[in-house]
């Protein structure tokens, strides 16, 4: 997930890692050399690694080490911002689709499932050297590995920034008319969300996404995890402000008691039900930053980054869990699938200063996803030198898609649903468990590993085969319906 994840490429490339793709990453394995001479043992080492290596591995080499500079508090803080993203805003809406109990069981397990994959991200790297993920898929698969790892990660990224601009597309009408003082003024065109979307589009987000250096929008991810976790402090303040049943909906629903309209559900099924682990899957990705991340912690090793992962992980469980918790037992059942909108005060000045916090935060953000994808484009048509008129072209084009989706898709949750069924699963389970059997492929000693790790594969194959087909139902239902939400 996810403000962070929209890392630069171009820094990506740039990034040092070992040269010869047989030894290890980790600071700690590396031997000084004495009067000109490997030691033994340093000799040892690489011959072991070596042989853990396929042929096809050998052909290949990464770029040259380089030792890290972060500490391990801050890539705590910038892993923490790759994962935290807009997803935090539809899990609310899994909740109530779900249940507590059930919502409890898959988020625990999701969570759990993320730092397993990222413990497999992570022994792929150490063992061929690679530091950048789209290197790694080509180490392992060749050029068909380097496009999956690149369809994946910009499906991701254009992903969060659609449910960005579809934040933008569904509060900023909100806060200009609390701003303006008017409530009877749907029709203008100033508080219609498609039209704002474009607007904000053309004057701000392609501006920034025009310039050839997008780095210092970097710092906005620091202030989207401060929005985020405002956004947290007051959903759990507004549960206790908030009366249910809610004002206007007394008499608007039919046979139903306040019991039923009030009482938290444990355990839900119903149509909604399928989007919840897309949703997770979605909030919960942030693979493109691992590596990067990795290869800049300090005095690093495998060991010390999954520290990082774990504790990154469980701070951002226990928001996801306390907001979406929160945000489901203030509204029940009555919670869109974009948590922040179903606020609908128009005088709760609290209410708007986080509606302007997150639009300015996820505005800001769009370029740096943009800036990754389109280098990621670049790169793959290997058009390294800059010109103009492409740079140009291809901003106005993806952009100009990026509106449209974002224009007709009708919820939030399908935004969540399919990149969570596609790129999410993707990076989470598929990717992660074949790169980790394809290159320890000749290791004998990690067969249980490779055990786990086909199962996990099966998981994730499992996930798609049963989650596609239900989302794609649903779709059509709704079509049929002609329900939005």
């Amino acid at each position: 997930m996810h403000f962070k994840s929209g890392l630069e490429l171009t820094e990506l490339q740039n990034m040092n890692t070992p040269e010869d793709d047989t030894i290890s990453n980790d600071s700690n394995d590396m031997i000084e050399a004495d009067n000109g001479h490997i030691s033994s043992k340093f000799i040892a080492d690489r011959e072991s690694r070596r042989s853990l290596t396929n042929s096809h591995l050998e052909k290949r080499k990464c770029d040259d080490y380089s030792p890290g500079t972060t500490s391990l508090g801050m890539s705590i803080f910038n892993l923490s911002n790759a994962i935290m993203g807009s997803g935090i805003l539809g899990l609310a809406f899994a909740l109530a689709n779900t249940g507590i109990f059930l919502f409890g069981i898959l988020l625990i397990s999701v969570t759990l499932l993320s730092v397993y994959s990222i413990n497999l991200l992570l022994t792929c790297s150490k063992v061929t050297g690679c530091m950048v993920y789209e290197k790694l898929g080509e180490q392992a698969f060749d050029t068909p590995g380097k496009l999956l790892v690149f369809g994946s990660t910009s499906l991701q990224n254009i992903g969060a920034m659609l449910s960005y601009l579809f934040i933008v597309k569904n509060e900023l009408p909100s806060a200009i008319k609390f701003l303006l003082g008017e409530e009877n003024n749907s029709l203008e065109w100033y508080v219609d969300g498609r039209f704002l979307v474009v607007i904000v589009t053309v004057g701000i987000i392609l501006p920034l996404c025009l310039l050839k250096n997008l780095g210092y929008l970097g710092y906005t991810s620091g202030f989207s995890l401060t929005c985020m976790f405002f956004f947290l402090i007051v959903v759990i303040y507004k549960k206790f402000n908030i009366s249910c049943p809610l004002p206007g909906l007394n008499g608007t629903i039919v046979n139903v008691t306040h019991d039923e309209m009030c009482e938290p559900k444990y355990f839900t099924i119903n149509s909604k039900t399928v989007y919840a682990l897309p949703t997770l899957a979605f909030a919960f990705v942030c693979h493109p930053s691992v590596l990067p991340i990795y290869s800049e912690l300090k005095n690093r090793s495998q060991k010390r980054m999954q520290m990082v992962s774990h504790i990154s992980f469980f701070a951002m469980f226990v928001m996801y869990l306390l907001t979406a918790t929160f945000g489901y037992l203030t509204f029940y059942g009555n919670v869109h699938s974009e948590l922040l909108h179903t606020y609908q005060d128009k005088n709760d000045m609290l209410v708007l200063t986080v509606r302007l916090a997150v639009i300015i935060a996820v505005i800001l953000t769009v370029p740096v996803l943009f800036f990754t994808v389109r280098s990621s484009i670049f790169e793959l048509a290997r058009k390294t030198k800059y010109n103009t008129w492409q740079h140009v072209t291809v901003t106005v084009v993806l952009l100009a898609i990026i509106n449209l989706l974002v224009i007709y898709i009708p919820s939030m949750k399908d935004i969540f649903g399919v990149v969570g069924v596609t790129s999410a699963n993707m990076l989470i389970f598929i990717l992660p468990a074949s790169l980790f059997l394809k290159i320890t492929k000749e290791d004998e000693s990690k067969s249980k590993q490779r055990i786990w790790a086909s199962a996990f594969l099966a998981l994730g194959v499992l996930f798609s085969l049963i989650s596609i087909p239900l989302v794609i139902y649903d779709w059509v239902n709704q079509a049929n319906s002609g329900d939005g939400h």
